[in-house]
């Protein structure tokens, strides 16, 4: 049968056809563009509670257009006619990231960072390298390293010895607690105080003196004499009361003495078989703290009360601070048994203006160091006050000489108006041999804040403190705190704080060109330009808040608005297939 129209209906019929046709490809692809706005929004909404997560949206735009007229230019005669074009139907233009700030939300977590405005924290992957992430939810690892949920190491700047940031190289942050350690030796001490410049100038000095000694018989035949001299041995002794010897061979001995009311820290003696009287005057002048330099101080043998012998005397520094009493069996072995009977005379005992300080100063590994600076008004003349003062250390070892306790003597001077003119021997130095820390400790002594004035009824006699040293105790690193900019300071159990690192942020010029590699991690792409590597509050880059994460940038209320954009679209779709079918159908049906 030959629909009405003959050739020409038969052709009408068929191009009415393909129109339809074109119909159904039409709706088809407002099924496609739908699904994927679907898709889009079904992902925003299935992360809605994921960190620091940007939503996405989908932009569509027209397919190509047939065109099945042209369009003419108006002449005199015509007003010109517009183009005839038909439209094939919708296609996904782009799918673009929403890099909007997330609500920020504290946790107290100290690892946990969020940036509030622009910028990345920069992950290293093993396997892929450099990557870029907002989500800041990080942790210390096994090795003390700040890394993501997924093992990525966060990358930062170190420190140098001082605490302060190295720009340039990336690392790995690292922030060792419990393990790293904070010290540093003192320099310089700050002393403070006023010396009494109307006390009376120091003379005297304690003297101790020992019971009589004699050589033995056969030492003394051998030396010609029983008195003993500085090189007899110490087995040669002998009590001339007794005649029995007063040390052996390899004895041990303590010295118990007390300098004012404080005790001197306790020193050992051991008896070698080469020991002299000397080795045991050099052994006492240490342990004393005795300044030999000083006129008739130090120890000495003088002639015993019986004929042919001699005793041990020793004369201590003059000045009250410098009073010096052996206790009871003062110098005695494990056993209790007293070679030497020491006795502190009643007269010449030191007299004068005085005081002593004692303070705590570092080594290099921060172990505590103790100083005893004792002071003595020397003279007092028409130009001002001089003072003497020597500094001991019971922390002092010193391999070339054991037991020296005396690291540095000195005198200050000061004008008829108090104040400080100059401070001879303030750099000491204090030996540290076989303890692990460098063998010397140099120490300035800063006089500055000292005085010489008149005393007071508030303020009587002279004193003399320390107001400040730059030693640090050592110290372990317990917690951390990340500032604005990135920096870490950690804290350590010695009241110290330090800088151990700052973290660092990328930036890019289009951000919108990064490859989203799921997991919360970005890479660079062909597009986004590349990193530009900074801190934060720099260059553009947010700040950083510690304890706290970032949250998804998702707004439900628009992503189920686009719910029902979608679904209405998917289904106004669905109707332009479901019509143009019917349309075919009826057209086929008419040319039976």
């Amino acid at each position: 049968m030959i629909p009405a129209g003959g050739a020409e209906g038969i052709a009408d019929a068929t191009e009415n056809r393909m129109a339809l046709t074109s119909a159904l490809y039409t709706g088809l692809s407002g099924l496609d563009v739908a699904q994927t706005w679907m898709q889009v929004v079904g992902n925003n909404i299935a992360n809605v509670n994921t960190t620091a997560y940007k939503s996405s949206r989908a932009l569509f735009q027209s397919q190509f257009y047939v065109t099945s007229a042209s369009g003419s230019a108006p002449t005199a005669d015509s007003g010109g006619a517009n183009p005839s074009q038909m439209g094939l139907g919708a296609s996904v233009a782009t799918i673009q990231k929403n890099f909007g700030q997330g609500s920020i939300t504290s946790t107290g977590n100290n690892t946990d960072l969020a940036i509030n405005g622009q910028g990345f924290f920069m992950v290293q992957d093993p396997s892929s390298g450099q990557e870029f992430t907002r989500d800041g939810a990080f942790t210390l690892n096994g090795s003390d390293q700040l890394v993501t949920a997924h093992g990525q190491l966060v990358q930062g700047y170190a420190v140098d010895s001082s605490g302060t940031v190295i720009p340039g190289r990336l690392q790995n942050v690292t922030i060792p607690l419990g393990s790293a350690t904070i010290a540093k030796a003192t320099s310089t001490v700050d002393l403070i105080g006023n010396l009494s410049a109307d006390g009376v100038v120091s003379s005297g000095g304690s003297t101790i003196t020992s019971q009589d000694l004699q050589l033995s018989p056969t030492a003394a035949a051998a030396a010609g004499t029983t008195v003993p001299t500085g090189t007899s041995l110490l087995t040669d002794l002998v009590s001339t009361s007794t005649g029995n010897p007063n040390f052996t061979l390899g004895q041990t001995l303590k010295l118990n003495a007390q300098q004012g009311t404080n005790d001197i820290p306790t020193q050992t003696f051991t008896v070698g078989a080469g020991t002299t009287v000397n080795d045991l005057q050099t052994f006492f002048n240490n342990a004393l703290g005795i300044n030999t330099t000083a006129g008739g101080t130090g120890s000495s043998l003088i002639a015993g009360t019986a004929a042919g012998s001699a005793d041990l005397q020793i004369v201590g520094n003059s000045g009250s601070a410098n009073a010096l009493t052996v206790v009871t069996a003062g110098f005695s072995d494990a056993s209790g048994n007293t070679p030497l009977t020491l006795s502190t005379s009643t007269t010449n005992l030191p007299v004068g203006e005085s005081t002593s300080t004692s303070m705590t100063v570092f080594d290099s590994l921060g172990i505590p160091v103790t100083l005893d600076i004792t002071t003595s008004l020397a003279t007092k003349t028409s130009s001002g006050t001089t003072w003497n003062y020597q500094v001991n250390s019971p922390d002092n070892i010193d391999n070339n000489n054991p037991g020296q306790t005396l690291v540095g003597t000195g005198t200050l001077t000061f004008d008829t108006n108090g104040q400080l003119l100059s401070a001879a021997g303030a750099n000491i130095s204090v030996h540290r041999d076989n303890t692990g820390a460098l063998p010397t400790l140099p120490i300035s002594l800063n006089f500055t804040g000292m005085s010489s004035l008149a005393q007071d009824a508030g303020n009587p006699g002279s004193r003399m403190n320390m107001s400040g040293q730059d030693g640090i105790q050592l110290g372990t690193l317990t917690n951390f705190s990340v500032g604005t900019d990135g920096t870490i300071t950690g804290s350590f159990d010695n009241g110290q704080t330090r800088t151990l690192g700052q973290v660092a942020v990328a930036e890019f010029n289009n951000p919108q060109g990064l490859n989203d590699l799921g997991g919360n991690v970005y890479t660079a792409g062909a597009n986004s330009g590349v990193p530009i590597v900074t801190t934060a509050q720099s260059l553009g880059a947010g700040a950083i808040q510690s304890g706290a994460l970032e949250q998804s940038n998702v707004d439900l209320s628009l992503e189920f608005t686009n719910l029902i954009q979608a679904s209405t679209g998917f289904s106004a779709s669905s109707r332009v297939i479901t019509t143009s079918n019917q349309m075919i159908t009826q057209l086929l049906d008419s040319t039976r």
